[in-house]
């Protein structure tokens, strides 16, 4: 009995030391990784989870496991009706269950998807000013089952987990928000400027059509803001999920070149794309990384030269396969690269050329990351720029369709 006084003392402290640590971070993935850990240690799982609740499209969802990394997870949808985690956040109250594959609740989709066995569970609601953030789940006692002690320490830190979780989410927003209406005050001061100078009856009717059409810019040009400004909130609060598919690379790549290609033909630059014989397919999220191809070829076209180049090509590494998207544009200055990747960021020296968003690199970052890879940028000023995406690799190819046509010829990538 003394001794479990004592496991239980001891709890409590490493309960006190954890909220000081969840107290001290605003970076949300930071803190749920902090969480889950947390959980794993006090309550003696082998591991812990969070699912996060979107109460505006009532979908449950992985966001963070000490099991799964983020690429894997960041994809799982739990059902709301036909899982434990459903009815936790349904009924608000915590579930403990010895042998979880013989309740009718258990969702056993997660098992084919993670490779790891359930059997016991603690799972316990996330909720903060009557608000259900998510449910917190320990998976697996270590020794015996998991006991009054357990949930009741598991409690206690799913109370600090959703305010901290909260709080977290509330700067994230205010921050990003704050630097969008900052954003704002650009366009709708041409527009206010535009309007005004309608309104003068000395204006000819030269000068009211070129004003009509700065309005006009100007609005796409906020539509275009607002649009990807909801992208990057999605991407960075973790409520976008990734719909991952297995599907060629090359095909998508074909598809990009020929979704661009009307725009590279008006300013004149030759698009190319190359791909090796055996690429892997990829297991990924398609139209998110259609997205990010899109992306950058735009760019390497916008801020090419007449006559200019852009290539896509990718090539399959030990363990991830690479897609670079190159052009034989202007280049980037070295002290604008290490800004290139945040939000709102231009290069001064391309402002003048063409407008933007300054978002557009940020969120192909946030979709690269968020399926476990990378994306980085080498440029020379006068020669081009490469952007290089790495993905994980899936193993699995196919033949090159793609290259030959009906009479089964190789086909012109030029």
């Amino acid at each position: 009995m003394a001794e479990i006084k004592t496991e239980r003392l001891d709890g409590y402290r490493r309960l006190i030391d954890i909220a000081r640590d969840l107290a001290s971070t605003l970076d949300l993935d930071i803190l749920l990784a902090r969480i889950v850990h947390a959980a794993a240690e006090i309550s003696g799982a082998e591991a812990a989870s969070i699912l996060l609740y979107d109460d505006t499209s009532r979908q449950l969802y992985f966001q963070v496991s000490t099991n799964m990394d983020e690429s894997t997870r960041r994809g799982i949808i739990v059902p709301l009706d036909g899982s434990i985690a459903g009815w936790i956040v349904a009924n608000r109250k915590p579930v403990r269950i010895t042998n979880a594959h013989e309740d009718t609740r258990f969702y056993a989709n997660v098992e084919a998807i993670t490779g790891m066995t359930t059997q016991s569970l603690l799972g316990i609601p996330l909720v903060t000013k009557n608000k259900v953030v998510g449910v917190l789940e320990a998976l697996n006692k270590h020794k015996g089952k998991f006991t009054d002690a357990d949930e009741s320490m598991l409690l206690v830190l799913g109370a600090q987990a959703a305010v901290a979780i909260e709080n977290a989410r509330l700067f994230q927003q205010s921050d990003l928000i704050s630097e969008f209406v900052h954003e704002l005050r650009t366009p709708l001061s041409s527009l206010s400027t535009a309007t005004y100078l309608l309104l003068r009856p000395e204006m000819s009717q030269e000068q009211r059509d070129q004003i009509i059409n700065n309005i006009h810019n100007e609005t796409m040009r906020l539509n275009a803001l607002a649009s990807s400004f909801l992208d990057l909130a999605r991407l960075e609060s973790g409520r976008v999920q990734f719909r991952k598919t297995v599907f060629s690379l090359a095909d998508l790549m074909y598809e990009c070149k020929d979704i661009m290609a009307s725009k590279s033909a008006d300013d004149n630059i030759q698009l190319r794309v190359e791909s090796p014989e055996g690429l892997p397919l990829l297991e990924a999220d398609r139209d998110k990384i259609k997205q990010v191809l899109l992306n950058l070829l735009s760019n390497a076209i916008k801020y090419n030269r007449p006559n200019g180049t852009v290539m896509l090509r990718a090539e399959a590494k030990e363990n991830e396969t690479a897609i670079y998207v190159q052009d034989t544009g202007i280049g980037i200055p070295d002290e604008a690269l290490p800004h290139l990747f945040q939000k709102f960021y231009r290069v001064r020296e391309h402002e003048t050329r063409t407008s933007g968003t300054g978002l557009g690199l940020s969120i192909c970052k946030q979709i690269v990351h968020g399926h476990g890879g990378r994306i980085e940028v080498k440029s020379k000023i006068g020669v081009g720029t490469v952007f290089m995406i790495c993905l994980p690799r899936s193993g699995k190819t196919i033949p090159r369709a793609e290259d030959a046509g009906a009479d089964g010829k190789r086909r012109d990538v030029e």
